[in-house]
């Protein structure tokens, strides 16, 4: 949203699509239409675009991992800017474990030679996040792709046919962004201490899409007192009363 993503498809299991369905909606209260589509099984993240296809309907997208959190001043602007008008674009940040990522490596040129999963050693410390743009021919390559030895649709192998191409560029995320993952019990104590802490210190909400939608123009304040009628008085909803008084 704050890239200024309003078409936005979620992809999640049968039985978490209730929950993100009454947690959401279909996205109307925040000036934005979302969708819904059904992954019956963990076939791999390239199968996002297979599954995509009738809601992309020829155009490119933004993709992201579901338990992946990115925080920093100015990333929406950021991302937004970074986007090329064709080929595929990843988003990096150097870590001190990249033996546990997808790892790209670069010549002196700046330029992208090879990406290697999980390397055992590696020749950069350049991570590839959850983070992708892909331009229209992204679901042909991923109904290209076979299953991994894990068994898997690896969004790696869609990058690497952009990569043969000469159309792969990246945008190697600041000192000043925070990329989080959510995957496992420590990572996601690990966020929520983080957005807790950062929240507590600042007086701001991280995501609160009420929030974003309202400084995007997409709601008026008119919106948000007819959201705000019948709420609880709590934290986060006097936080949204905050914006309009």
């Amino acid at each position: 949203m704050l890239a200024g993503i309003d078409e936005i498809l979620i992809i999640t299991t049968k039985n978490d699509l209730n929950s993100f369905q009454n947690l959401l909606g279909d996205g109307s209260q925040f000036g934005i239409n979302l969708t819904y589509q059904i992954q019956p099984k963990p076939n791999g993240l390239a199968e996002a675009l297979i599954l995509g296809e009738e809601f992309l309907s020829g155009d490119s997208c933004l993709l992201i991992l579901g338990d992946n959190i990115f925080y920093g001043s100015g990333l929406g602007s950021n991302l937004e800017f970074s986007i090329p008008k064709n080929g595929c674009h990843i988003f990096c940040y150097e870590v001190n474990n990249p033996s546990d990522y997808g790892v790209i490596d670069i010549n002196s040129k700046g330029e992208i030679t090879s990406i290697v999963e999980k390397p055992i050693e590696p020749n950069s410390r350049m991570a590839v996040t959850g983070l992708y743009y892909f331009d229209s021919r992204g679901v042909d390559f991923a109904k290209q792709v076979m299953p991994s030895a894990r068994g898997e649709l690896e969004i790696i192998s869609v990058i690497e046919k952009y990569l043969s191409l000469g159309k792969l560029s990246f945008t190697t995320l600041s000192r000043g962004t925070a990329w989080l993952d959510t995957g496992n019990p420590d990572s996601l104590h690990d966020a929520a201490t983080f957005v807790k802490v950062i929240e507590e210190r600042t007086g701001l909400k991280i995501a609160c899409l009420e929030e974003i939608a309202y400084t995007q123009g997409w709601l008026t304040k008119e919106n948000l007192v007819q959201i705000l009628a019948g709420k609880p008085n709590n934290s986060y909803w006097n936080y949204v009363t905050k914006l309009i008084s």
